[in-house]
């Protein structure tokens, strides 16, 4: 929806700035000021939607949800709480997003209905925690279990970021020293061979082909990069290609057991979560599908939902699907049986934390050595080619 930067006067006459968002049109905005007992002055549509000028990032809000939760359960009110952070905040973007949180909350409107209106900002599992909260009259829980888990989603995700920006710097420097040889080496030795009358082999031949394309077509390149990127969108979006590509992220060679430990473990730690607050399973567990931002983990969830209102005990329902490893089983199992379900899930996926991070490491350690040596075997070949009528031209002389 668009937003709207306005200008509305109060009922003492005073003006006062903002901006308003996820509102149709200036008529609907004008009814929902009026509703909180302000008059439009004017209004101008803003050009970015949602009036988010700014990065919102997750640690920002679960930093956010730590002090919300702090002041609620020192007894503020949530409109209170919300115009405090506002203030607070310094984040822009933020900033606006809370304000009109605040405003729809001052309508009447209910806490997780005025996040929902944000559902880019406030993920799946965010919004499920509120509504857990504020029908169980435990939202300071809520909001303070929401940013445990963020804060160790994000600390997860780093980790494995930083284990693979060694491989990034490879391959990007093996990029840069493969054009400049193409762009500034091969050229010099293609005159010298051509001043020499040099024969040339197949492989210098197509290394001087590449550097000509490279030097006077290089558009092409850029038309070939765009072509491409615009295709794995398109097919991104395809259903049928996304499925299969989900699938095959968990399975490829080396990076697959790491993303299913990554997977599985913040499907096991949204679900345990959600249940803690008073979540039902079945809620909880479709919550955990959507948070999980992967096909084949939501087929598995519908197969779970099924297979749980049939009456089959969650365990035993997990246990037909071979993504989820046999730890993640037993601990479910165990958490059934002693009736402290969201425990074991929580132990569970701190276990798979360690496991993934353990395996990003070790991957690390195997990457390393063999993106050194591809490096070095692709600029041997390409300075094997170059030099190689050198060679020949030399061995012909004697």
């Amino acid at each position: 929806m668009p937003a709207y930067q306005y200008t509305a006067r109060d009922t003492t006459g005073n003006e006062f700035s903002s901006i308003y968002t996820n509102v149709e049109s200036v008529a609907a905005l004008r009814g929902e000021l009026a509703k909180l007992g302000y008059m439009l002055v004017r209004a101008r549509r803003e050009r970015r939607s949602g009036g988010a000028r700014g990065r919102i990032r997750q640690r920002d809000i679960a930093s956010f949800a730590y002090k919300f939760a702090g002041m609620y359960s020192a007894g503020l009110s949530i409109a209170t709480c919300l115009e405090t952070l506002e203030q607070q905040m310094d984040n822009h973007a933020l900033k606006e997003v809370l304000a009109d949180v605040r405003r729809r909350v001052q309508a009447g409107a209910g806490l997780k209905a005025a996040f929902e209106a944000h559902r880019r900002v406030f993920s799946d599992f965010f919004l499920g925690m509120v509504q857990a909260g504020e029908s169980a009259g435990k939202l300071s829980q809520s909001l303070e279990l929401s940013a445990q888990y963020l804060e160790k989603h994000l600390d997860l995700r780093q980790k494995t970021r930083a284990a693979f920006v060694y491989p990034m710097v490879v391959g990007i420097v093996s990029f840069i020293v493969v054009t400049c040889l193409l762009i500034f080496v091969v050229p010099t030795f293609s005159k010298l061979y051509e001043r020499m009358h040099v024969e040339l082999p197949s492989v210098t031949k197509a290394l001087v082909g590449l550097s000509l394309v490279l030097r006077n077509q290089w558009w092409l390149f850029l038309i070939l990069i765009a072509s491409v990127a615009l295709m794995a969108r398109w097919l991104s979006a395809h259903p049928v290609v996304r499925i299969r590509w989900d699938r095959l992220k968990l399975r490829i060679p080396l990076l697959g057991p790491l993303n299913r430990l990554i997977l599985v473990s913040q499907f096991v730690r949204t679900f345990g979560m959600l249940i803690s607050v008073g979540v039902p399973i079945i809620d909880a567990l479709d919550a955990a599908g959507k948070v999980a931002h992967n096909q084949e983990i939501t087929q598995v969830t519908a197969d779970l939902r099924q297979a749980i209102r049939a009456g089959r005990p969650i365990a035993k329902s997990l246990r037909v699907h071979n993504l989820f490893p046999p730890m993640v089983v037993q601990f479910v199992a165990a958490g059934e049986e002693a009736g402290v379900l969201p425990d074991m899930l929580k132990k569970g996926a701190d276990l798979l934390d360690k496991e993934a991070d353990r395996l990003a490491t070790s991957l690390l350690v195997k990457l390393e050595p063999a993106l050194t040596v591809l490096m070095g075997i692709i600029i041997g070949l390409i300075l094997m080619g170059v030099y190689l009528p050198m060679f020949d031209y030399m061995a012909s002389l004697k």
